[in-house]
């Protein structure tokens, strides 16, 4: 994980305030421009926190979801008044479900690409900082189950390496030899999972984990820099959070397709979700340009 990034060294309460809007925003708004300027943000974020890394996260399968939802959506929703054709079953294919495919799509996509930059900012030590003494129990269940798909994958890269090393190569051999070292790499990584889970807990209680009264050390403070990305988070996500209250952000498929346009409302409600959702990659740009003009003067 990189965690070297402008975004990534700010305040736990930042990143995590941060997920929150753009995930509830990527999730609720159906708005086409909506839509379009989220998975932009979500893709930018991604390439400003290292993008692609060897056995981690693909952003083109997840852009695959896209092209496959809208594909697979007309073929169980007939709904919509615009029909392009009939299909050999007799349905119609209408246009109204072919766009609310492509919509659906987009926001899966979207929300898979902006969980991926979560999971790559909010380590576990920040997230039990946040709230590990108002939910102790709670934040740390959360905590193993969100590091546990990335730890997991390692580890079973390197089962499967050790296991090939004594003859035991799942890729290699009889179909069923190579089921056989499956199962057996599979079984390792079932124990190992269960160890690790119970070796954490009992760490953790003995650490007082959650014991009232107890104290923490943390390395987290809350700069000037971080207050005024509160605010101007949440001066960005009451602008569009308003914007959609007031019907600025509607949008519908069925029966026909209808929505807001680009009144003045609505324009600044996009530029408001735009500047929000790119915040990450506004940090970075504005620190590497800092960092070029203070190189051209030495």
């Amino acid at each position: 994980m990189n965690h070297n990034d402008a975004f990534s060294r700010c305040h736990p309460l930042v990143n995590f305030l941060y997920f929150a809007l753009v995930l509830l925003g990527a999730m609720v708004l159906r708005h086409p421009v909506c839509q379009v300027l989220s998975l932009i943000g979500a893709i930018a974020c991604f390439c400003c926190l290292g993008g692609e890394k060897p056995g981690g996260f693909r952003l083109w399968y997840a852009l695959a979801l896209v092209v496959l939802t809208a594909a697979v959506n007309p073929a169980f929703s007939h709904e919509g008044r615009t029909i392009l054709r009939y299909l050999p079953s007799g349905n119609p294919l209408t246009l109204e479900s072919v766009l609310y495919g492509l919509g659906a799509g987009l926001t899966l996509c979207t929300a898979l690409i902006w969980f991926s930059d979560y999971t790559r900012v909010m380590t576990s030590d920040k997230f039990v900082y946040l709230f590990g003494r108002i939910v102790p129990a709670l934040s740390l269940v959360l905590s193993m189950t969100l590091r546990f798909v990335p730890r997991f994958s390692a580890q079973a890269r390197r089962v499967s390496r050790a296991q090939a090393a004594v003859g035991n190569d799942m890729h290699t051999g009889s179909p069923v030899h190579r089921v056989k070292c499956a199962l057996m790499v599979f079984s390792i990584l079932v124990t190992w999972s269960l160890e690790n889970a119970v070796d954490t807990a009992d760490s953790m209680r003995a650490r007082g984990y959650g014991l009232p009264g107890r104290s923490a050390f943390s390395i987290f403070t809350l700069t000037k820099r971080d207050k005024l990305l509160l605010a101007v988070m949440g001066l960005l996500g009451g602008t569009v959070i308003a914007g959609y209250a007031l019907g600025a952000l509607s949008w519908r498929y069925y029966p026909s397709v209808k929505g807001a346009g680009f009144a003045p409302l609505s324009v600044l409600c996009y530029l408001s979700f735009l500047i929000l959702n790119l915040i990450p990659v506004i940090l970075e740009q504005k620190e590497a340009a800092v960092c070029r003009r203070l190189q051209s003067q030495i």
